[in-house]
């Protein structure tokens, strides 16, 4: 090591003026910055000229090599060289510290790399399938990179610490205790990967979720966005929603709609269910299959209560409302041309046969009782007066 640390001396030598020196070193950093903002351009060069995994570990050790050359030739143009090695003389590192320093170097590189070709085989494998979408696949390959650079990092302190199980008890400790004090927290995120992974519903769909309702925007581990047919933007935790019930009206492509009306007793009722049927059928958004349909719901006070059902494709707050509006007018039409009332609520009154029933006073009546009435008041009116407290 001694000797690889002074072989780069004859620099200083060969490079005598400061001006020279000064060049070279700002080359070099040249050189090193250069190679760092072209590592991707050349890495996907590569890649078109051989396996992936080839690609990732040539273009990685020739940026490591650069960048140690290029130190090299720094140190030794102004002659540092001696100065490193009484820094290596008075760190007193023995012989196993070297080969553990590179095991542990090579180990990050080689984690990298494994990374890289576990995010390549993920988009591979998932990314030709539908049923994974783009989300679960980013939520893959992040859990696959914690869980790799944490094996990585308890190998590296395995080979640096001899008693790695005390430590590994200790941070056990430690991570129940944080478990403890943000349980929420953790539920919550635990919440996130579950509804990630089971797709009760995915980004752009039509959900509803206890008195909330509107679109997903937005699916994180801690909560899910809903942008409401108002423009408003709920934020709701994942564990709400993991322990509510949800209704997702986005999820089978299609939505059914049900408009009841009513018409009078006196109608023909298969005729209506019969141009209710045909009015709806002819409605853009209404779909062919399954056909719409018509049946008689109850009796109301005031009419006998229709309900008529058809299905609508790609459902949203728009084509819902949409529909709804032209299915409520066709039928009004079909049944206005038919001469078919549509009755509003109406009520009967009747009065008992032993009180005479109803009775209906005429002009005469009415200003006798008017005048009978006002008299009435006035002699209240005297009598109030003859027991106020003042005339007593």
């Amino acid at each position: 090591m001694s000797g690889l640390l002074t072989g780069l001396d004859w620099l200083s030598e060969a490079i005598p003026s400061a001006t020279l020196k000064l060049a070279v070193s700002l080359v070099a950093v040249a050189i090193v910055v250069s190679v760092l903002l072209s590592y991707r351009r050349f890495h996907a060069w590569v890649c078109q000229r051989t396996k992936p995994l080839y690609a990732d570990v040539i273009s990685m050790t020739l940026l490591i090599g650069i960048c140690f050359v290029c130190l090299g030739v720094v140190t030794g143009v102004w002659g540092r060289m001696e100065e490193v090695q009484q820094l290596y003389s008075e760190l007193d590192l023995n012989s196993n510290v070297i080969p553990r320093a590179i095991f542990s170097f090579l180990l990050i590189v080689v984690t990298v790399i494994i990374t890289r070709f576990v995010r390549r085989l993920i988009e591979e494998v998932f990314g030709s399938s539908s049923a994974v979408t783009a989300h679960q696949r980013k939520v893959t390959h992040r859990l696959s990179q914690v869980i790799i650079w944490s094996v990585s990092l308890v190998v590296v302190l395995g080979v640096w610490i001899e008693d790695l199980g005390s430590l590994l008890v200790g941070a056990g400790f430690l991570g129940i205790i944080v478990g403890m004090a943000a349980r929420q927290t953790l539920g919550t995120m635990l919440s996130g990967f579950v509804l990630m992974f089971a797709r009760p519903f995915e980004i752009g769909d039509w959900i509803e979720v206890e008195d909330n309702e509107g679109v997903v925007t937005d699916i994180s581990i801690v909560n899910t966005q809903l942008r409401s047919f108002d423009g408003e933007y709920i934020m709701i935790p994942n564990d709400v929603i993991a322990s509510s019930m949800v209704t997702n009206r986005s999820k089978r492509g299609r939505l059914r709609l049900e408009i009841e009306v009513g018409v009078d007793y006196a109608t023909d009722v298969d005729r209506a269910i019969t141009l209710a049927e045909d009015a709806i059928d002819d409605i853009e958004q209404a779909l062919s299959a399954p056909a719409p349909q018509v049946v008689t719901k109850s009796f109301g006070d005031s009419a006998v209560v229709l309900s008529a059902r058809f299905w609508i494709d790609k459902p949203s707050a728009r084509r819902y409302w949409r529909a709804r509006t032209e299915a409520i007018g066709a039928i009004k039409r079909a049944y206005e041309a038919e001469d078919i009332t549509i009755p509003f609520p109406q009520r009967e009154l009747s009065g008992r046969a032993e009180t005479g029933g109803f009775r209906i006073a005429d002009e005469q009546e009415r200003s006798v009782g008017s005048q009978t009435g006002e008299n009435g008041s006035d002699e209240a009116r005297q009598e109030h007066r003859m027991t106020t407290p003042e005339e007593n």
